[in-house]
This record gives C-alpha cells, sequence and structure tokens, in this order.
C-alpha cells in the first residue's frame, strides 16, 4: 500500500511540477469540465478539433498558483475559432501565468465583455497573440495588473500576419516595474503586427525607466490605426511625467506606422458602450465599485440575456447588484405606448447608477420611464446601433422600451 501511494505521489508531481518559462508550454489538452464561472478549471491548451469552442461566464472566473501552474497559459489556442462572452465579468490570474495566449495561422479568439485583472503580479503578458493568430476584443478591459517583467498587458507579435482588433477597450491603472526595455505600458505591437483600435481609453497607466509611451509600434510592417473617439489620462513615466500616448520605435528595424484617425476623447468612462449620450448625473458621491466577494443572489440580468436574446452590460459586471425584468403591456403601465404598438421593455433597477446598457435584438426607437417619479415619467431616450441591436444607456432605475421607428 505504501508503495502504491508513494508511486501515485510520484506520478502527480510529474503532472502538476510545470518548470516557469516564457513561451507558453504543454498544457491539459481541450478538458470537457469547465468551472463554475464557465471557463476551464486549470490550464488547458485548445485546438480546432476541440469540443468546446464557445464559453460563456457566469460569475469572476479566479485562478490560483495550484489551478494555473507558473508559466502555463490559462486558454493556449493553436487552432481554430473560439468565443469568450464574458458577460460583465472578470478573468483574475495569479502571478508568473499567461492568461491567454493565441498562436498560430488559423487562430481566431473572440473576446467579449470581460475585464482582465490580477491577483498579484505578473511577469509575463497576461495576453498574448503570437504568429498569425487574431485577437477581435469588444468591450475588453484590462486593469489593476502589475508586470514585474519586460512586457506590456497585450503584447502582439506580428510574425505569420497577426492581428488584433480592439473596439472599447479600456487600459486602466497598469503598471511595470522593470526598468530596462521599451515596450508601452499597454501595448507592444512589434514584427509586422496590424492592430486596429476603435473607441479606447487608457488612463492612469504607469511605464517603468526606459520606457515613454501607452502604446509601442516597432519593426518593419507594423501597423497601429487609432479610430472612434479615444482618451489618453493620466499616464505617466517613472518620474511621474506625462507618457507619451503612442510611439514608433526602431529597435526593431524598418518603419512601423501609427495612424490616429480618431476624432477625439470619448464623452464618458464608457465599460461596454461608446459615444452614446449618457443622462445627466445628480450631485452626489460616487457610488464605489462592489467587492468583488459580495454577491447578490439573484443575477437576473443574466437570466434575461439567456432566455431572451437582450443583451445587458453594466460598468461593474451583471452580478454587482443591478436587476432586470422583461415586462409586458400591463408591466409597462401606460396605455399610449401599449396602444403604440411597443416591441419590448426591459426594467431595470438596483445598482443602475454605476451605468446600465440594455441592447434589444430588434431595430426601433427608445423611451425611458423614469421610476423616480409616479407616475413615471416618459421622455425618448438615445439610441445607437450596435452589430444591428438597439441599444440604450442609463443611470438611473426606470424602463426602458423599444418603439417601432418612425
Amino acid at each position: 500500500m505504501v508503495k502504491k501511494t508513494l508511486l501515485l505521489c510520484t506520478f502527480l508531481f510529474c503532472i502538476l511540477a510545470i518548470p516557469v518559462q516564457s513561451q507558453a508550454p504543454a498544457q491539459v489538452t481541450d478538458p470537457t469540465t469547465l468551472a463554475d464561472c464557465g471557463l476551464p478549471v486549470a490550464s488547458s491548451q485548445f485546438t480546432s478539433a476541440s469540443n468546446i469552442t464557445t464559453f460563456n461566464m457566469t460569475a469572476d472566473c479566479a485562478y490560483t498558483a495550484q489551478s494555473a501552474q507558473a508559466g502555463r497559459a490559462i486558454l493556449y489556442i493553436t487552432s481554430g475559432e473560439f468565443t469568450i462572452n464574458g458577460n460583465g465579468h472578470s478573468i483574475i490570474g495569479p502571478s508568473h501565468t499567461h492568461l491567454i495566449y493565441l498562436e498560430g495561422a488559423n487562430v481566431i479568439l473572440n473576446l467579449n465583455d470581460v475585464t482582465i485583472r490580477e491577483s498579484s503580479t505578473w511577469n509575463f503578458s497576461p495576453l498574448n497573440v503570437y504568429n498569425g493568430a487574431t485577437l477581435n476584443g469588444r468591450n475588453l478591459t484590462v486593469q489593476d495588473t502589475r508586470n514585474t517583467g519586460s512586457r506590456s498587458m497585450l503584447w502582439i507579435n506580428g510574425t505569420g500576419g497577426t492581428q488584433v482588433n480592439l473596439r472599447n477597450a479600456q487600459f486602466l491603472n497598469n503598471r511595470q516595474t522593470v526598468s530596462s526595455g521599451v515596450t508601452g505600458s499597454a501595448i507592444y505591437a512589434f514584427n509586422g503586427a496590424t492592430v486596429t483600435i476603435t473607441n479606447g481609453i487608457f488612463r492612469g497607466n504607469r511605464n517603468a525607466g526606459g520606457r515613454t509611451a501607452v502604446i509601442t509600434a516597432t519593426g518593419s510592417g507594423t501597423s497601429v490605426q487609432l479610430n472612434g473617439c479615444m482618451t489618453f489620462e493620466d499616464n505617466v513615466q517613472a518620474d511621474g511625467t506625462a507618457a507619451d500616448d503612442y510611439e514608433r520605435r526602431t529597435a526593431l528595424g524598418g518603419t512601423a506606422t501609427v495612424t490616429d484617425s480618431s476624432t477625439g476623447a470619448c464623452p464618458r468612462v464608457f465599460s461596454y458602450w461608446a459615444a452614446l449620450t449618457p443622462q445627466k448625473k445628480s450631485k452626489k458621491t460616487a457610488t464605489p465599485r462592489p467587492s468583488a466577494t459580495a454577491r447578490p443572489l439573484a443575477t437576473t440580468c443574466i437570466d434575461l440575456n439567456q432566455a431572451t436574446g437582450i443583451v445587458v452590460h453594466a460598468t461593474y459586471g451583471l452580478a454587482s447588484g443591478v436587476q432586470c425584468q422583461r415586462l409586458g403591456g400591463g408591466g409597462i403601465g401606460v396605455q399610449a405606448i401599449v396602444d403604440g404598438g411597443f416591441i419590448d421593455a426591459v426594467d431595470i433597477w438596483g445598482y443602475v447608477e454605476q451605468g446600465v446598457e440594455v441592447c434589444f435584438p430588434q431595430a426601433g426607437e427608445l423611451l425611458f420611464l423614469d421610476a423616480r417619479t409616479m407616475p413615471r415619467a416618459v421622455a425618448p431616450l438615445a439610441a445607437t446601433v450596435v452589430n444591428g441591436m438597439t441599444c440604450g444607456a442609463v443611470e438611473t432605475p426606470g424602463s426602458i422600451v423599444l418603439m417601432p421607428a418612425g
């Protein structure tokens, strides 16, 4: 019995004792078991033959050193197309770990509505795109990370035609602590990478000594394109002086290009929407972000999304305390709206002041019924079309109603 126990321990040790290295090593391949949050329970490799291609997160995914061995990527993708729908939740990584590592000419990852955070410090980049892979990030936030290596938070090696396309991206309060190297505090693109960012906020990022910019492009053929509304604010170098928004370096030879076609700073601090006209906020102390551990029992907005196709986004995630309910004519309670042939309606309450956006899958115009008045005051709500959906944003409780256009 003792001999068998020793053999079992030796076997387990061989599996778990993975050395630290700069490239993503071999992973456990294509697991069929997911954690309760909706992502793999441990470091995993996926290919085009994998039987899981879409991950729908239902809570924050926090990885420990035990579930993600040092130097191993949580998601290591080497072929095929995959989608992670974060639904406003976070992927939280431990020290010395690649969170996501894409490598290969036919790799595509669609990373939607998710925040990348850390539990301590990294000496690797949390997001890595290599050798012809494509990352499509929509409503992606990278915040509060600490990198003790000479890497940016998003590391893009353009060899083989690597592409990164970001829409509504935020890089907030990230830190580098090593004085060597020339990489940007948020993004480093090199070796012919192609990067397009449409609507972005880069705020509070800090470079270590020797680095001067938030976004760095270097090497022949490397291209960074900035579109829409872009905010660069409070980004600093190690000595506290302002960091450059972006730079082109010749460290790898050749000429990189940065094309800034943006229309100016974003009109508001968005999380999941951009360029929407917000309602005026009442003059009061800003509501702090809820603790990640203080979660309500009900996550009705997640349930609504899964049951109806109506998509809801909240600044601090759908488990932050915001609540949703689909309404019929009786719930709307305004006969003129019912007689007008309303298409759909959602009531929003709870932690709404953080900023909440509702997107209906049909076209139309929006009305807002303000719950702060009795009876509810009815007013038009600014709408925008996002991926064919009609979206409106609010910061006070009430009902959002989709009406026929015209």
